[in-house]
């Protein structure tokens, strides 16, 4: 029997709708939420990403801000840029978009937002508090695949999760995520060896790699299995793909988080939430 699928697009709209009424509750209280996008230059996909965000913030009632540096920006002017936001008050969340021009170090430029205003969950403060079995102000990408499982009404507790990927933006904090539901966890990478045999150990496998499309196939797949494709990879016919070859792990696997269609939508949902949390703590501050 083919795996059912598991929708990103549908639990995307659930989730927009009850976002839609927590933005209207916050106005109601006096708070606008606003979410800033910084980009320095970027590609058409980047562009796209962006363009995007400030889609789905405005059906929310997010007041978004696009702020595009050009190519050359130097290390002051971005700097600049992200402290005026970081003391604006009326700004409550911030994404930097990455990567950035080689001439600038990502890191170091993440690390200046804000903890408070970071709603992509990635300066260390915001890392640190998955270490805590915290759920606030995470990564956007990990939260969304764990979301699809635990939507779905999945089991967790006690599973084989294999997590394909070691990033800092979704390998590691996914693999947290997972033993803070009493996953059994274990983390594949470049150098693991005979990565096809750990795969098939998996009750969950979440796959986050991005070079190779449709690398995970049937034979990485125990029958039965749960598997959360979390790559983006384009194409060169300008549509995305991700790591997992569909057709075949479809006839092996009991559940499918496709790409695209799958952790993608639910990613955005959740930078949503985040700047909605942020801009409901300001008032708090």
């Amino acid at each position: 029997m083919p795996a059912q699928i598991l929708d990103g697009k549908a639990l995307a709209k659930k989730m927009m709708s009850a976002l839609k009424d927590e933005c209207e509750t916050l106005k109601g209280n006096g708070i606008a939420p606003k979410l800033v996008s910084i980009q320095v230059a970027g590609d058409d996909a980047s562009s796209w990403y962006i363009r995007n965000q400030g889609k789905q913030a405005a059906k929310v009632g997010i007041e978004f801000e696009h702020v595009e540096l050009p190519a050359d920006c130097d290390a002051a002017t971005l700097e600049a840029t992200i402290t005026r936001f970081n003391e604006d008050k009326g700004t409550h969340g911030m994404i930097l978009q990455v990567p950035l021009p080689k001439h600038l170090d990502g890191d170091r430029f993440q690390q200046m937002i804000a903890p408070h205003k970071d709603v992509e969950g990635m300066t260390n403060a915001s890392l640190g508090e998955l270490l805590r079995d915290g759920d606030d102000l995470v990564p956007c990408t990990a939260r969304a695949a764990v979301e699809l499982v635990v939507d779905a009404e999945l089991p967790i507790q006690g599973k084989h999760c294999v997590v394909v990927g070691r990033s800092a933006i979704v390998g590691k904090p996914l693999a947290l995520m997972m033993l803070a539901r009493h996953a059994h966890v274990t983390i594949c990478h470049s150098r693991t060896p005979d990565l096809p045999a750990v795969c098939r150990q998996a009750d969950i496998l979440m796959t986050a790699v991005g070079r190779t499309p449709g690398m995970i196939d049937a034979s990485y797949v125990k029958e039965g299995a749960v598997v959360v494709d979390i790559a983006t990879i384009a194409t060169d016919e300008g549509s995305i793909t991700g790591d997992v070859d569909a057709a075949s792990v479809a006839e092996v696997a009991s559940w499918l988080a496709p790409v695209p269609g799958g952790v993608g939508p639910v990613t955005v949902c959740f930078l949503l939430r985040n700047a909605l949390r942020a801009a409901a703590r300001s008032a708090m501050s």
